[in-house]
């Protein structure tokens, strides 16, 4: 099959033709993918921000048909619409059970880039070929597990569809699941790319009083805006965190946002925060950043609170469908996020586009 395969940190990808995809096991689906967004996360690989496997397809935001179900599958036929998830719960681990789907073992294969048992299913002659982020969604077909896959109605289009997968999901999951932010809340955003902007339209749908959104690219910030962000920081002549304070009659917000992946933002986040007040870390900052909190003291009697985030704390068989809901409702942009499309071929072309902070989404055709 057709896929596109970084070789080695910081060149381009290569769309190769030979890559062979082993047939789906007893509980697993096969998709033919057809359209997939392109992920920071994904630029991270190809730039060697984020260490990985090679050689490896990545891609973890996509969208396609079920093309073969596994003797066990059960909820899914050939034919069906999905949206994938880099986080497939199994329903049995020890945080499935409790509730928190998005830390479920088998999610380890956003890191791993394997299957739980170690095996990718890709090949490209004798030699490995690893599954990016737990999807390999760069490449005409991919095989994961079936709760991997979440059926959508067939009138809702697979290139719109398809940000649902981390994008949206992400960032609206960020603001009502692990934020849970209340009616009438102040919120600070920082950095509006894909997920950036998905937490705007998931404090608006928090009905947040205040949405304050700081971003370098004037572009971006006017989507916000369109998006239902009251106030708009350019952090290259504005100190946001004294913004932030003005805004907010020097209380400061009730939550604050980190999504661009830059850890000094958390620590901008911490000031901006009032006493009390919630920190979100939803980007992913490079692995030699830290997050540095000083004075410890002064954090621990201001009472505020300091969370991680993967994939919005969502459950994907539940977040995916309430998210499709929402949008069928006309109370989710989802085709404002998506800024070019371009076919498989012109990857590296799209990779360049986000590294230059040109548009929100750009969307491949498989």
């Amino acid at each position: 099959m057709k896929a596109a395969v970084l070789e080695a940190p910081g060149t381009p990808l290569r769309v190769h033709a030979d890559v062979m995809l082993r047939e789906p096991g007893a509980d697993q689906v096969r998709v033919r993918v057809k359209h997939c967004g392109i992920c920071h996360s994904d630029l991270s690989l190809v730039d060697g921000t984020f260490p990985g496997p090679l050689p490896i397809v990545l891609g973890h935001e996509a969208a396609g048909i079920v093309d073969a179900v596994g003797a066990h599958v059960r909820g899914l036929a050939v034919g069906d619409h999905v949206v994938l998830t880099p986080a497939p719960p199994c329903g049995a681990c020890y945080y499935c059970v409790r509730g928190d789907a998005s830390l479920c073992v088998d999610a380890l294969g956003i890191l791993t880039n394997t299957f739980p048992d170690g095996s990718t299913g890709l090949s490209r002659g004798d030699q490995t070929v690893y599954r990016g982020l737990n999807v390999a969604g760069f490449a005409e077909y991919t095989v994961l597990a079936a709760t991997g896959a979440v059926k959508i109605p067939k009138d809702v289009p697979l290139e719109v569809a398809c940000v649902i997968g981390c994008a949206v999901q992400t960032g609206v999951g960020a603001v009502l699941n692990t934020a849970k932010v209340v009616e009438g809340a102040t919120v600070l955003v920082m950095g509006l790319g894909g997920i950036g902007l998905s937490v705007v339209q998931g404090a608006r749908l928090a009905a947040a009083s205040r949405i304050i959104v700081s971003d370098p690219v004037a572009e971006r910030r006017d989507v916000a805006k369109n998006f239902g962000a009251t106030d708009l920081l350019d952090p290259t002549s504005e100190d946001v965190v004294a913004r932030a304070r003005e805004i907010t009659g020097q209380i400061g917000v009730d939550y604050a946002f980190e999504t661009a992946g830059v850890a000094a933002l958390v620590a901008q986040g911490v000031s901006a925060a009032r006493n009390g007040g919630t920190i979100v870390c939803v980007g992913a900052p490079p692995i030699d950043q830290a997050i540095t909190i000083a004075p410890a003291s002064l954090f621990t009697v201001s009472e505020k609170k300091l969370l991680g985030c993967v994939l919005g704390s969502a459950n994907s068989l539940h977040e995916i469908p309430r998210l499709v809901a929402l949008w069928q409702a006309g109370r989710l942009d989802l085709e404002s996020l998506i800024t070019a499309r371009r076919p498989l071929e012109q990857i590296n072309e799209a990779m360049d586009d986000l590294r230059a902070s040109r548009g929100v989404r750009t969307v491949l055709s498989i």
